[in-house]
């Protein structure tokens, strides 16, 4: 994989119509392509300044001029700003290109900022986040994660465990005699507090989950109880095909919505019954697929451990004394009690998400996840040793919970694991 000896830039604005559109170069090179495309000569004062400039005769805006290590990438940069559209970034784009640059891979940007120690990889997973955030919690945490939200816990914990492990290979050397009093009772108590915090890191990862990917909502119930008329009534729109003949649903309509901050994907289902129609029977099946994925089901006129239960036909002669008090009354026909119902549904979802431990202020992604679990497994294994008084596999596993925790924050990674992160970003990012 090619790292930092050459010279990228991209265009680093969404294509389009729009005012302003900006190249971006970074890289050793990155101010003599400057000097190239726009005929004038930068010096160490030029960093961190604007200066109006002429865009190799096709555009003209300004250049911004930055110093490494003060830029985004840790490297010599240079932003240039010119006019909006697809026609004049594009003209500016060529110019730095057959200047001496090379058009960036995606996330190329985001990446070299990884690797001239700019950003750990909680950072940069953060950055791709946050550009993909679809409501304003979602984007909150991200913006936390990218501050550092997850990388001191990370970082502390690694040292931690680097520390832990120092202490066992140490022991090594020793034998069992020339331990201090209670050797083994006290590094087996800090592999359990060890264990325990990365545990409670694992916690959030399923509010990280539901804001970056959307809290699966389906809409379950008999044929008729309004189940497509109350997704139509969320989404404001006619979604869905609202039929008085039962079984009008055969297959999973999904929409997307955002309800309290919450991104919700919003699944509409067959009605469930026993039908001796094989393309509904069909759907019946995969409507209980669905509700078994579910984060979160909207129970309509049935009983479902967990659900919310929803009337959604209260405006047909049904009074409040005819429904139970912990069924929503709804209409989708008239709109009464949807505002109760979108707020019921966000607080069962911040419900779902809460996980009691408010020491990060951030939430861990899949991948974060899946490495606190090997870190927590060889805790765990490590805590069993003890027992036996075996320090050397002891030490092994500590050293294993230490590696899993480096890769975290990145201490350690392969090209592998940066090409999978870093092309899930645009170009010019």
């Amino acid at each position: 994989m090619e790292r930092t000896a050459d010279t990228i830039a991209a265009i680093a604005t969404a294509p389009g119509r729009g005012g302003v559109a900006i190249v971006r170069v970074s890289g050793p090179d990155a101010w003599r392509v400057a000097e190239r495309v726009t005929g004038r000569r930068l010096s160490s004062a030029d960093a961190g300044r604007f200066h109006r400039a002429r865009f190799a005769a096709v555009d003209d805006g300004l250049l911004l001029v930055f110093k490494g290590p003060h830029s985004y990438t840790g490297e010599d940069a240079v932003e240039l700003q010119g006019h909006g559209g697809s026609v004049a970034p594009r003209r500016v784009l060529e110019a730095c290109l057959t200047a001496g640059a090379r058009l960036a891979r995606r996330g190329e940007f985001t990446e070299r900022a990884f690797l001239n120690g700019r950003l750990d990889l909680s950072a940069a997973e953060a950055v791709i986040d946050l550009v993909d955030a679809r409501t304003e919690r979602a984007a909150d945490d991200a913006f936390a994660r990218l501050g550092g939200a997850l990388t001191r816990p990370f970082e502390r914990l690694y040292a931690e465990a680097i520390d832990l492990s120092s202490q066992l290979e140490h022991a090594l050397d020793f034998s069992e005699e020339e331990l201090p009093p209670e050797f083994d009772v006290r590094l087996r108590a800090r592999v359990a507090e060890l264990k325990a915090e990365v545990e409670r890191l694992m916690a959030t990862a399923r509010e990280g989950r539901l804001l970056r990917e959307g809290a699966r909502v389906v809409l379950a119930g008999a044929p008729n109880a309004g189940k497509s008329s109350l997704m139509n009534a969320l989404l404001g729109t006619d979604r869905a095909i609202v039929n008085a003949a039962a079984g009008t649903t055969r297959d999973a309509i999904e929409e997307g919505l955002v309800v309290g901050g919450w991104p919700i994907c919003l699944i509409d289902t067959a009605g469930l019954r026993t039908t001796a129609d094989p393309i509904e029977a069909e759907g019946v099946a995969r409507a209980q697929t669905l509700i078994a994925q579910a984060d979160l089901v909207l129970a309509l006129d049935c009983e479902m451990a967990g659900a919310l239960k929803v009337h959604a036909k209260c405006d047909l002669d049904v009074s409040p004394a005819d429904v139970a008090p912990d069924v929503l009354r709804v209409s989708a026909k008239t709109g009464e009690g949807l505002p109760e119902l979108k707020r019921a549904l966000a607080d069962r979802l911040a419900q779902l998400a809460a996980n009691g431990d408010e020491t990060c202020g951030a939430d861990v992604t899949t991948r974060q996840r899946e490495l606190l679990e090997k870190a927590a497994a060889a805790f765990a294994r490590a805590h069993a040793q003890f027992t036996e008084t075996d320090y050397v596999v002891a030490a092994n596993e500590v050293r294993t919970a230490a590696e899993e925790l480096g890769r975290l924050v990145g201490k350690t990674y392969s090209d592998d694991l940066l090409e999978a992160l870093f092309s899930r970003f645009c170009v010019g990012k």
